[in-house]
């Protein structure tokens, strides 16, 4: 399984709704809301880069507040 974490922006006042929101989608592992410039910080999975596409951000920028992602594909875990 491929692993990645997706740093969210979300508009402001927003973040609550768009992590609530992130955590019930297929593939998320979790979402924690933080601080800095991104918003929400998801663990997603799936088994390819394909699907992390098509079920993990596709879904995440079609969510209302959300302005910007970036995704950090795990190379390796422990």
């Amino acid at each position: 399984m491929l692993q990645a974490f997706v740093l969210v922006q979300a508009e402001p006042g927003t973040a609550a709704r768009v992590a609530a929101a992130l955590a019930r989608l297929d593939g998320v592992l979790s979402a924690a809301l933080v601080t800095g410039p991104y918003d929400v910080i998801v663990r997603a999975e799936a088994t390819s880069v394909d699907e992390l596409g098509k079920l993990v951000l596709r879904p995440i920028q079609h969510i209302e507040g959300v302005i910007r992602t970036m995704t950090c594909p795990i190379l390796h875990r422990d």
